[in-house]
């Protein structure tokens, strides 16, 4: 609307039309309380009557209490001031508060501005901006009253309006103070917490011009509070401070810092806790109860298991001791008085101030004054030292209050923001802030950051107080710096000294906490913005700060955490320092003001000096632990060492003159390892010593990048020093024995831990060189023996090496025997006598004997020697040796069974053993124990050519008898595997085989292989002999020579089957297709024999197939052969489609037609197989192997002529022939329109009649009958009346459902709602057909009644005025059905024409029906009735308006409301089309039918689900007409007429009623559990004549269930196997609400007397099963629970009574099976029966819900 109106305009006309004015009212006490709510602090009044004091610029206020005495408790008779003191405290009430101040008095504008709310003070230099403080007096005081000077001022009320009357003083009454008296609107106040009060006053003096404060309660003096402040001294600006605002509005100008001290005396009382319970010198054990009791015994029982908390318990108990202590104390001198002293700084900054004009008015108008020019900032701090000073000059009993009462004023705890007074904001720091020019919410307790200029304003000043702190940290600095300074110069230190520093330490950590950034409250951002400018107003980014080198800028100070002796003189920070100091040392690190100690700081340190012993082992320390926590990674560490330079001393002079050897760590390359080298050998220079690196872990020493040292390095330099240093003869290898001895004991140490290299480089360097100490001096290795060597006495054997290890002797050349020269030199033979040579002194016996004492130490070179020397003799014959010698290794051991195979052997006196040590030699030496595998074939060979049959078999019972003793058994056979040395069956000796043309397997004989004989065939794998030939050899010679009769086929075929697991699938796969497989065929007297393949054959039953196909059989083993290769029982469909393919006629002639149509049959079922091959596929939709049959004869119904008129024609099928045929695809036609195809039969093929074969044959591409036909509709002229079409339309649609109902969803095209959305009836005066074929002359025309035409909306049925039902139906079921059948068109034309009684006789579920007709025909009585009524109505309205004639406005209402009276509908049960199917009423919906021969009436609910309508017949009520598990049909919204005469069963009959009762309780008796082992047997019932005459419902199809659990009242649990999600999780989610269900059940199975093991709940959410009756077990889905009530079971009554009364009547359902299995007449009376009989228990089940 505002869019539309000009709202200046109307403003402009509302103040011009002269109406009167008003002015706006106040309601002065309304807004002073508003105002009052704004203040929620303490003490709020005496603060701003203390800050009016400060503004006047008094020096002294005093603050008095006037109290009343109590009413009860009278005034003690004593004369103890303690007594009487401490009863005002407890027993007065306040009275009265006067405050007065010696400030300049009143001037007339500020007596104005008093009396004015919200008119504050203009001048800028005052703290007071609002005018609103003066009015919080009226938060305890009704009246004030003011006095300054000679005038005064009272205040009081009239109503809620506010009034002030002034008055002066005579001129002898003059007042010096201004004073203000402030009486308490209540007189039971009692008197204000004294301690809290002297905590607030002693605030007062900080940073206002105040100097006294007294505080007095009647008259005593309970507090007084005196400043003294010294002069002020001006300061420099530190240089390296920005003093401006980053946006220029502020900047400071100067600084002044000023000391202060606060002197505080307050009477003891305000030290003393109230307790009017407890008497002042009550005993310690009373006093301290209040922690007994249960408080206490919790207490002390959760902290039993904590010695934490005990320790803190016990702690708490000190305080509360010495805190009850100290109130006895107090207690005893209430009267008396303390006294303390605070020492306080005071930085002060004079700001100068640059805002804009605008700026200021803005201000200006929000403050009622503008801003400053100049202001300051003061900050507040309290140093260390002066800290330490207050702690020591309290006195008095309550000195321990000292510290309670200056709390606000010594920032320890946190700091404030003072605007004269502190508010409830902090600053972050420990240190107040005085800004008085900053600008407060009204009510002075936080700081206004939200309302604009204002918050810019406050935001500048902020700042500028943090740059103060900076300007104040840093003069805190330089004076700790002086200080410094000053004790260098008294002790003469050039330098500052630890101690100087650890002087300072509590100083410097004091400032830097002082100055520490904490969150403020309760803005943070006053804390941010404090801190931000604290830390970015320098111009450089460092700051001063205490290191261990003194106070040094913090971009030059390093921070670590570790003392580094070896760096001592670059500046840290002090550990202590960190520790005490850490936030603030933290915030200079993230900000980059101070950086950590790095390795470039390091290194640059090293490198400017070196390093002692001790700081050289520390750095290396300090680099191992570095690198092994990853702070340093390993190239930054080694740099580090490489620049490091120590002087350390080499021997005990060193240390005195403190000199030594220069060591570099640039240099080292190795360390010392005490595992492999001694520590106090000489090493080479490039090795740091042991003592350096004894501490360090070794993989930290080879992270420096060093070695360790190895052995041979060390020898290496050992070598070297000897041969060219000039070190002493004491410390060369190669001249001192000892020296010697001990370099060569610890070269054996690490003898075995020296890869080969080292050991060759060893012995190298050694071999040549004399370091070996012998008894004739030092010798060469390969000079030297061991002492063991005692065969001549002028040997140098060696000597003092007992701790060398033999190994390494042995290795080093230093030998154990003597040369075999020297032996045969010098023992073999005699002295020369007579110039002739002496004959040997040993035997070739002693010289085995000899060299078996020495054989371990006897080199590997004499060995070889002695190998290939002839030194031994042969055996000529036993006991003779010959006069030549042989090599050991040519002869055998002399045994007897070699004796016997003629082999040479060794000459040996006395018995031979082998096992002696003699006999190991030798075998060592060479001699043979045994022949060799192939000496023997060899052998036996020979002994075949030479025929020498008894040396064959010597030889071959040695290899036999001595093959495993021999150890044969690892020959590799296969190397004599071609030499032909065994006998063979069939062949005499001399004849043999070789192993490879052999097997052991007699059965291989079969296939033409050589067999071993049977006394060999054990022994076959010592030869190397198969046990049978290669199954690919077997399988080439099976192909190139196959049996040719069948018993060499069952002999050759059962051996091949014998080894079916060697073959493989190419193996197979070539059998396969090789003719193998002989086949024999008598031709004449003759037999014939072709092969075949095993695929091209069966082994099956010849019966059928027989003729067609080969068919063998060779028994069972032989026949499992040629089934692995390929062979079947049976040809497969694949197999048979292509014979057919390629032979049908021949295939025909010898199966006949029948035979001919079952395998067409079986081609059928494998219709999937066959489509997978393409190819075959493609060929049988083009070959003629179809069988197919054309009918001849009779009376021909299409002709090629044109019929002009219409006729009828008769069918004679007796006088048809059939004839069958094969033919292809495209020439065949399937059926599908039986009316076309009597027409036309003598033009077509059709497939014989199976709907197997048709499906077969359509899927080759055989084309429906009706693809073929050609139509041309004729329609007479269109009927003017349609009624007749709509009723038809509408019975088609009714029909259609019971129609379908029998049908399986799979068969059904379209359903009756489809039918409902897309059929359409018109009626014409004729219709006729004119009938085609296509690719044919034939054709035929005939008169229709009935035709169908298919357009836009869906389909046009055309019929004439009387259709015939048939050619509807034969019409509307093909619009239905997928598949359509003749018997199909005749029952919809029986269902079409039948009235709905005799369907439902003949067993059709048309009682819905019937109800709804019923329905609308009571519907169409009730508006008949209400018409009727409407109509009175009218008349009765008429008559009255002729005698009262309405208002015009009146007549147009009854006009409008005058209903036009509708068409009468057709009377209920009329059928106008000659079938019983109304006019469609939309809109209409099913309600009970009140018949009150009914005994009782479920509800509508019930009626919905189950059609069960309150007083229907059981011949009305439905079967089951939404039973769970049952197919319905969907109701239909059209009303139906009323049904005929109702069959309700005579209650009045004795025996009918007992009858029913008896069957009732028999079906419940009949439950059982599920699974029972019980038998189910159906109850035997007597004969009820009302039951039959019911309506009859579909049964219910067979349920798949699993179990699953119980649920909690232990009914068993089922889920569908169809259920396809995680059964476990659904339980988790479902059991409780199943349980929920279970109960639910049970109380249902009450109402019956169930057993509660009847019942059973299953989940089966997909389904549209709500129960069913397996064999007595009711089962229950609880989906439907579910869906239908488990959503306001909780929550709704009416939802659980609702349940109750459904699942009652599904059990009253599935329980009536127990008496008829079927879903007829039978088992819907007994169903209502159920309900009827046992409905009023379930009323009273339901009030239970």
């Amino acid at each position: 609307m505002a869019d539309k109106v000009d709202l200046s305009r109307l403003r402009e006309q509302t103040l011009g039309s002269g109406a009167d004015e008003e002015a706006v009212t106040v309601n002065t006490r309304a807004l002073i309380d508003k105002v009052l709510a704004r203040y929620s602090g303490d003490w709020t009044t005496l603060r701003e009557l203390i800050q009016n004091a400060a503004d006047a610029q008094a020096t002294k206020v005093t603050i008095k209490f006037e109290t009343l005495p109590s009413r009860s408790v009278p005034v003690p008779n004593s004369t103890d001031a303690s007594v009487k003191l401490k009863h005002i405290l407890l027993h007065h009430t306040l009275e009265k508060l006067v405050v007065s101040n010696n400030g300049q008095h009143f001037a007339a504008s500020d007596w104005n501005r008093l009396k004015r709310i919200a008119e504050g003070n203009p001048d800028e230099t005052k703290i007071g901006a609002f005018g609103v403080g003066f009015y919080s007096v009226f938060a305890d005081c009704e009246n004030p009253f003011v006095v300054s000077g000679r005038e005064s001022m009272a205040f009081y009320w009239k109503g809620n309006s506010l009034f002030t009357r002034t008055g002066k003083s005579r001129m002898d009454e003059p007042s010096s103070d201004t004073t203000f008296v402030l009486d308490y609107r209540s007189t039971s106040s009692p008197i204000p917490d004294l301690l809290s009060l002297c905590q607030f006053l002693s605030t007062s003096l900080t940073f206002v011009g105040l100097e006294l404060v007294e505080l007095v309660l009647d008259d005593w003096s309970i507090l007084t509070l005196r400043k003294k402040s010294a002069p002020g001294s001006d300061a420099h600006l530190p240089k390296d401070i920005k003093t401006k605002t980053d946006d220029s509005m502020m900047k400071i100008v100067g600084v002044v810092h000023q000391s202060t001290q606060i002197d505080a005396r307050w009477t003891n009382i305000v030290g003393w806790q109230r307790r009017k319970d407890c008497p002042v010198d009550a005993p310690q054990e009373l006093v301290s109860s209040g922690t007994s009791g249960f408080k206490g015994l919790f207490s002390r029982l959760s902290n039993m298991g904590s010695q934490t908390a005990q320790a803190e318990a016990a702690a708490r108990k000190a305080a509360k001791e010495k805190e009850d202590a100290a109130q006895r104390a107090i207690a005893e001198d209430l009267s008396g008085s303390s006294r303390a002293t605070v020492f306080l700084k005071i930085s002060t900054v004079n700001v100068q101030t640059y805002v804009s004009s605008k700026f200021a008015a803005d201000i200006e108008r929000a403050t009622k004054k503008p801003p400053p020019k100049h202001t300051r900032i003061a900050i507040l701090t309290s140093s260390y030292d002066e800290t330490a000073a207050s702690l020591s000059t309290v006195s008095g009993a309550a000195s321990n209050k000292a510290e309670d009462i200056f709390s606000s004023v010594l920032p320890t705890k946190h700091g404030r923001i003072f605007i004269g007074f502190p508010t409830a904001q902090t600053t972050g720091l420990l240190c107040h802030i005085s800004a008085p020019s900053v600008i407060p919410t009204v009510e002075r307790e936080s700081l206004d950051l939200n309302a604009p200029h204002i918050r810019d304003w406050n935001k500048n000043m902020l700042r500028i107080a943090g740059i103060a702190c900076r300007i104040a940290y840093s003069e805190d600095m330089l004076d700790l710096k002086s200080r410094l300074a000053r004790e260098m110069t008294q002790s003469g230190s050039k330098t500052v000294t630890p101690k100087n520093v650890q002087s300072v330490l509590p100083t410097a950590a004091h400032i830097m906490k002082q100055y520490t950034p904490h969150e403020s409250t309760p803005s943070y951002q006053v804390g941010t913005i404090i801190e931000e400018a604290f830390w970015n107003c320098g111009l450089t980014p460092s700051l001063d700060v205490l290191s261990t080198t003194g106070v040094m800028a913090s971009s030059e100070v390093r921070w670590t955490d570790q003392k580094l002796t070896f760096v001592d003189k670059i500046p840290v920070i002090p550990p202590e320092l960190l520790s005490g100091a850490d936030a603030f040392l933290k915030k200079l690190w993230e900000r980059g003001l101070i950086r950590d100690m790095t390795e470039v700081d390091i290194r640059r340190e090293l490198e400017r000096r070196s390093l002692d012993e001790a700081q050289l082992l520390e750095l290396l320390k300090w680099a191992s632990g570095v690198m092994g926590t990853g702070q340093l990674d390993i190239p930054t560490t080694r740099s580090i060492l490489q620049s490091a330079v120590a002087t350390v001393p080499d021997g005990p002079s060193d240390k005195v003159n403190g000199q030594g050897k220069i060591i570099a760590l640039s240099d080292i390359k190795c360390f010392v390892s005490l595992s492999r080298i001694p520590a106090d050998v000489i090493v080479p220079p490039s090795t740091m010593p042991f003592r350096f690196t004894k501490d360090i872990p070794r993989l930290h020493l080879e992270n420096f990048g060093w070695q360790e040292l190895h052995v041979v390095a060390w020898l290496e330099y050992l070598v070297q020093v000897s041969e060219t240093s000039s070190q002493p003869q004491s410390l060369k290898i190669t001249e001192d024995s000892a020296f010697a001895s001990r370099c060569l004991g610890i070269m054996s140490k690490q003898w075995d831990s020296i890869n080969q290299d080292s050991k060759e480089k060893t012995l190298l360097l050694l071999h040549h060189r004399a370091v070996v100490p012998t008894k004739l001096g030092m010798r060469k290795p390969a000079e030297a023996y061991f002492p063991s060597v005692k065969l001549f006495d002028d040997l140098p054997t060696t000597v003092g090496l007992a701790t060398v290890k033999e190994k390494f002797l042995v290795a080093l050349g230093i030998r154990k025997t003597i040369e075999l020269t020297v032996v045969f030199d010098r023992l073999m033979a005699q002295p020369k006598k007579g110039g002739e040579a002496a004959q040997p002194k040993w035997s070739f016996v002693d010289l085995v004997r000899y060299l078996v004492s020495v054989r371990d130490d006897i080199p590997a070179k004499d060995i070889q020697r002695l190998t290939s020397t002839a030194i031994c003799p042969k055996e000529i014959e036993p006991g003779k040796a010959s006069t030549e010698l042989y090599k050991v290794s040519d002869l055998y051991e002399p045994e007897d069974e070699l004796r016997r195979l003629g082999l040479p052997l060794l000459q040996w006196p006395g018995i031979y053993r082998s096992t002696s040590n003699e006999g190991k030699l030798l075998s060592q030496l060479g001699l043979k124990a045994c022949p060799s595998v192939p000496g023997l074939v060899n052998m036996m060979r020979q002994a075949g050519l030479a025929r020498d049959v008894k040396q064959y078999n010597i030889v071959l019972n040695y290899f036999l008898n001595t093959h495993h003793k021999n150890g044969y058994a690892q020959f590799d056979v296969s190397s004599i595997n071609r030499t032909s040395f065994l006998k063979v069956v069939g062949k005499n000796f001399p004849a043999m085989e070789a192993p490879y043309n052999c097997f052991a397997n007699e059965r291989a004989s079969i296939m033409g292989y050589h067999i071993l004989p049977l006394e060999l065939r054990p022994h076959a794998a010592k030869f190397g002999v198969l046990q049978d030939p290669h199954i690919h050899e077997c399988a080439r010679r099976l192909m190139s020579e196959p049996p040719t009769t069948k018993q060499e086929a069952i002999a050759k075929f059962a051996y091949m089957a014998g080894r079916l697991a060697e073959m493989n699938s190419d193996l197979v796969n070539i059998l396969a297709a090789a003719p193998i497989v002989p086949i024999l065929s008598k031709l004449g007297g003759d037999t014939k024999t072709h092969f075949t393949s095993p695929t091209m054959c069966f082994l099956g039953d010849p019966a059928m197939y027989g003729d067609i196909l080969d068919f063998v059989d060779f028994g069972q083993e032989a026949n499992s052969f040629l089934l692995r290769v390929g062979s079947k029982h049976e040809p497969s469909s694949v197999e048979l489609a292509r014979m057919v393919v390629e032979t049908p006629a021949k295939i025909l002639g010898v199966l006949r037609s029948e035979n001919y149509q079952e395998l067409l049959r079986k081609l059928a079922s494998s219709s999937t197989a066959l489509k997978a091959d393409k190819s075959l596929w493609k060929s049988m939709k083009q070959a003629p192997f179809l069988l197919a049959s054309r009918e001849t004869g009779g009376n021909p119904a299409a002709t090629s002529e044109t019929l002009e008129e219409f006729e009828d024609f008769a069918y004679d099928d007796e006088s048809t022939t059939k004839e069958y045929t094969l033919a292809r695809a495209g020439s065949i036609v399937v059926p599908d329109s039986i009316r076309e195809y009597v027409h036309f039969r003598s033009f077509l093929l059709i497939p014989p009649p199976d709907d197997a074969l048709e499906a077969f044959y359509i899927s080759l591409g055989v084309p429906m009958l009706s693809s073929l036909l050609e139509h041309d509709r004729r329609e007479g002229s269109l009927l003017r009346d349609q009624g007749s079409a709509e009723q038809l339309r509408k019975h088609l649609i009714e029909r259609s459902r019971v129609f379908l109902y029998e049908y399986a969803n799979e068969m059904v095209s379209h359903d009756a709602k489809w039918l409902d959305k897309s059929l359409s009836v018109k009626t014409y005066q004729s219709l006729a057909l004119h009938v085609s074929l296509r690719g044919s002359s034939a054709k035929y025309s005939e008169k229709r009644t009935a035709l169908e035409q298919k357009d836009r909306n869906g389909i046009l049925l055309l019929v004439t005025a009387k259709p015939d039902f048939y050619e509807i139906s034969h019409l509307v079921v093909k619009l239905l059905l997928k598949r359509p059948k003749q018997n199909d068109v005749i029952a919809l034309e029986m269902i079409l024409g039948s009235d709905l009684r005799k369907l439902r006789n003949k067993g059709y579920n048309v009682d819905r029906i019937l109800r709804q007709k019923a329905h609308q025909s009571k519907l169409a009585e009730e508006e008949q009735k209400k018409l009727l009524l409407q109509e009175e109505q009218r008349r009765t309205a008429e008559r009255e308006a002729t005698s009262n004639p309405p208002t015009s406005s009146q007549s147009q209402a009854l006009t409008t409301k005058k209903p036009s009276r509708p068409s009468m509908p057709p009377m209920p049960g009329s059928f106008d089309f000659g079938f019983d199917s109304p006019p469609d009423q939309k809109g209409s919906r099913a309600i009970e039918n009140t018949n009150t021969a009914a005994p009782t009436q479920p509800n509508d609910f019930l009626s919905r689900i189950f059609g069960l309508g309150g007083g229907q017949t059981p011949s009305a009520a439905p079967s089951t007409a939404s039973r769970p598990g049952t197919k319905t049909i969907a109701q239909s919204p059209s009303p139906g007429p009323t049904p005929g005469p109702s069959h309700t069963p005579t209650p009045g009959s004795t025996q009918t009623q007992e009858s029913i009762s008896r069957n009732l309780t028999a079906a419940i008796h009949a439950c059982r559990s599920h699974n029972s082992k019980s038998l189910f047997s159906p109850p035997s019932t007597s004969s009820i004549r009302e039951a039959d005459q019911g309506t009859y419902c579909d049964q219910r199809a067979a349920h798949d269930l699993s179990y699953a659990t119980d649920s909690a009242a232990g009914i068993k649990i089922y889920i569908s196997n169809t259920y396809t999600g995680d059964r476990s999780a659904l339980l988790k989610t479902h059991l409780p609400h199943m349980s929920t269900f279970s109960f639910l059940l049970l109380d249902v199975g009450s109402i019956f007397d169930l057993s509660p093991q009847s019942l059973h709940i299953f989940y089966d959410n997909s389904g549209s099963t709500i129960a069913f009756n397996s064999s007595g077990a009711l089962f229950f889905n609880y989906a439907y629970f579910e869906r239908l009530h488990l959503a306001g079971w909780e929550t709704s009554r009416d939802v659980r009574r609702e349940a109750v009364s459904y699942w009652f009547t599904t059990a009253a359902h599935e329980l009536a099976h127990n008496l008829a299995s079927n879903h007829d007449a039978t088992h819907s009376f007994y169903t209502e029966s159920f309900v009827s009989e046992y409905f009023w228990k379930v009323v009273g089940k339901g009030e239970q819900y």
